[in-house]
């Protein structure tokens, strides 16, 4: 084994101890000479699992399908289980949720998600003023009007208006009060207005509860807790969406530009992968530098305005919406000023003290980027990965919804007293009549209270909803790998032909995901089963750690955020076998246990590469990833902000710019990714063959190195010279 000289490592002592721990590099057949294609199945076992799985997710699809309701999700629901604003039914105009007593719902996540101890019931309209069902009983003997508004709000049917108050409320006929309010998710909520620092409803601050009783309009804030707090939420949501609605075909075009970027990008490191991968460097720290500047130009430019924000700090103002606000602060430049200076800090220290192994890294990516050349295809492949995995995720959400939604209306009995025997007991509202309750407790009903069941299914829905989250886990992890072992197996096919382009096989992308479909679907599975597995685990250690954040128990939590810590690790490190893994396996055809294991020890006898070149490949990439993105983003801001006079009349009318700003930063850095990541596939999968060839092969005539020359040049320049000092 070959350790670069640059490295400072005393090759002989380091070659020997890592040889005793991991065993002796030529452990592969010498015969070798690219990847199987004469292969057998492996780990079928798993593969036969991994086919009931999925037979048995689409049964909880249909199983879910037929007892979910969506309209459970859509709709809202009265007391008596029917549905606001379903077409077909008595409710087909009354789509809005109206609360008897809003002063009972404590909890807004009760009025949203649950149901609220009072009458509901399903209303055209929202009430739009103050009125007690007293006032209304005085007025009514004047003027018919009052009980033509007031009865929209009463139970279906009911139309006696000199029904006594006392009965009118123990029956729950009609509301005791009503007050000014607007709809919200399909819910009446009062319409509350701060006015000179005072909170009020239609300009009031007190009104009458129709019990006698004068309350405060603090009283319905608290009640309705939140709610406000929701309306502007869906007032911002409304601008984004106005926002998206406005913008989304110059969204669209930044995209494009992009992809465009990105796959000339990818073709002129074919040709010129040296000097575009050092201004890649040299760009983002130019770039990075310009901002280093800006914001110090920003910064002591608040700081010398007279009677300016400079002194406002970010904790001063909140959360604002308008991000523009931020850009008025001097410690918002200052903390971005301090954040760019350390990040042009890190990467000038790395590239002094990796000046060296960059350039072993740039020769691996200019072999990529040959590879990449001759199997133009693999640029496309990920596109396959999106479509499959919007598949699982969509397949996920629908099953998720139809669980949720399973169920009948359950009925349970509500009553106005206290000690009331059959509180919260199961009824049947058609026989609910003939029963003694109504006798032993004066007053009670029985109430919708909440869509579930009785039967085996409806007891295991929670499990259901897990076992929903572990295989739509595993689907994932199993696209993500059979793009992987597909990605590889194309490449190996490039690196073992010893002439380049004529001894690569055709189609080698289509053949390699044969091969990975047809013998190793069962080894996939597997590798994506153990990932799935810790991913789920984590996730149930964040519902853990959500749980206790307010507890007081110390060790709790401690141990928690250890756990958390350990697996974050553990996850990572099982995504590197695996990746290594599934490259050992599209070469050399063996189960997944084998190829862990020889993919192991194969990166721990060259372990000082591995660390040096992975990383600083990665590294390389990743400047990659965010020049492109980044050079996207401030043409984006420019244009979004008018900056640019050439088309400025073009530019849309928007409440924050940030929205599609950020969209087109975000969406090009992940299509960027896309194309980077067959480039990251591509660089792995040529290191492993690379230490496989120096390991089986001698550079002899019988035993060739596949290496390009300069490749053999840069990382094994010595290898022939210390194996001759050894004979």
């Amino acid at each position: 084994m070959y350790i670069p000289a640059e490295t400072g490592v005393n090759e002989d002592s380091c070659s020997s101890k890592l040889h005793t721990v991991f065993g002796e590099p030529r452990n592969f057949d010498p015969s070798f000479r690219g990847p199987i294609h004469n292969r057998a199945c492996t780990d079928v076992l798993c593969c036969v699992i991994f086919v009931i799985v999925i037979l048995g997710y689409i049964a909880l699809g249909t199983v879910a399908w037929i007892h979910g309701d969506t309209r459970k999700v859509v709709y809202p629901t009265d007391s008596h289980g029917q549905f606001c604003g379903q077409q077909g039914t008595p409710n087909t105009n009354k789509a809005i949720l109206f609360y008897f007593n809003i002063l009972q719902c404590a909890n807004p996540a009760v009025l949203i998600n649950l149901q609220c101890p009072t009458t509901q019931l399903c209303v055209s309209k929202c009430p739009d003023r103050f009125a007690t069902y007293l006032d209304m009983q005085y007025n009514y003997r004047y003027n018919n009007s009052y009980w033509e508004y007031y009865r929209q709000f009463c139970k279906p049917g009911f139309d006696n208006p000199r029904k006594s108050v006392a009965h009118v409320l123990r029956d729950e006929d009609c509301p005791s009060m009503i007050v000014p309010s607007r709809p919200f998710l399909q819910r009446c909520f009062p319409d509350f207005i701060t006015r000179n620092g005072t909170l009020t409803v239609a300009n009031k601050t007190d009104f009458k509860d129709g019990l006698g009783k004068t309350r405060s309009v603090i009283d319905l804030r608290k009640a309705a807790n939140g709610i406000t707090s929701l309306l502007d939420a869906k007032e911002v949501g409304m601008k984004i969406f106005e926002d998206y609605a406005s913008s989304w075909y110059w969204i669209l075009l930044g995209l494009v530009i992009t992809m465009v970027v990105s796959l000339a990008f990818i073709l002129l490191l074919r040709f010129t992968a040296g000097v575009l991968l050092w201004l890649i460097i040299f760009g983002v720290i130019a770039v990075v530098g310009y901002g280093i500047w800006h914001c110090y130009w920003e910064f002591s430019t608040l700081r010398g305005k007279p009677h300016s924000d400079g002194d406002v700090t970010i904790s001063d103002i909140g959360f604002q919406t308008d991000f523009r606000v931020y850009l008025q602060l001097s410690q918002t430049w200052l903390i971005l000023m301090i954040s760019l200076s350390v990040i042009e800090a890190v990467i000038i220290v790395i590239l002094i003290f990796l000046r060296r192994r960059v350039r072993i890294a740039i020769a691996l990516l200019k072999e990529g980027s040959r590879a990449i050349g001759y199997i133009m295809s693999t640029l496309f492949y990920p596109i396959i990965t999106f479509v499959l995995l919007a598949i699982c995720i969509a397949y996920w959400a629908v099953i998720a919804v139809f669980l949720a939604s399973s169920g009948d209306a359950v009925y349970k009995v509500m009553s106005t007293q206290d000690k009331c025997m059959y509180a919260n007991l199961t009824c049947d509202p058609e026989k609910f009549s003939q029963t003694n309750v109504t006798m032993v407790c004066p007053g009670s009903q029985c109430t919708f209270a909440f869509y579930g069941g009785e039967s085996l299914y409806h007891h295991y829905i929670f499990v259901l909803q897990l076992c929903n989250l572990l295989v739509f886990l595993w689907l994932v992890n199993f696209t993500i790998a059979l793009g992987q072992c597909t990605l590889a197996g194309a490449f190996a096919s490039y690196y073992w032909a010893l002439r380049k382009p004529q001894d690569i096989p055709s189609c080698p992308l289509f053949s390699s995901f044969s091969r990975a479909v047809r013998y190793h679907t069962g080894s996939l599975a597997f590798g994506s089963l153990i990932l799935a597995f810790v991913q789920m685990f984590r996730i149930v250690l964040e519902y853990l750690d959500h749980k206790l954040k307010g507890a007081h128990n110390a060790f709790a939590r401690f141990l928690i955020c250890c756990l958390k810590c350990c697996f974050w690790c553990l996850e990572h490190f099982i995504k590197f076998m695996n990746r290594n893994a599934y490259i050992m396996m599209a070469i050399y055809g063996k189960s997944f246990c084998t190829s862990a294991k020889d993919a192991f020890f194969l990166l721990m006898r060259n372990v000082v590469r591995v660390a040096v070149l992975d990383k600083v490949t990665d590294f390389l990439l990743f400047l990659g990833k965010v020049l492109i993105s980044g050079s996207v983003g401030v043409l984006a801001f420019f244009f979004f902000t008018r900056k640019i006079t050439v088309i400025q009349e073009e530019v849309p009318s928007l409440n924050y710019y940030w929205v599609p700003l950020l969209t087109v930063i975000f969406g090009s850095y992940l299509i960027a990714h896309g194309f980077f990541n067959v480039y990251a596939m591509c660089v792995d999968t040529l290191f492993l063959c690379f230490l496989v060839d120096l390991e089986v092969n001698n550079g002899s005539a019988d035993r060739p190195f596949y290496m390009s020359r300069t490749l053999r040049h840069i990382l094994n320049k010595n290898t022939n010279k210390r194996r001759k000092d050894k004979r």
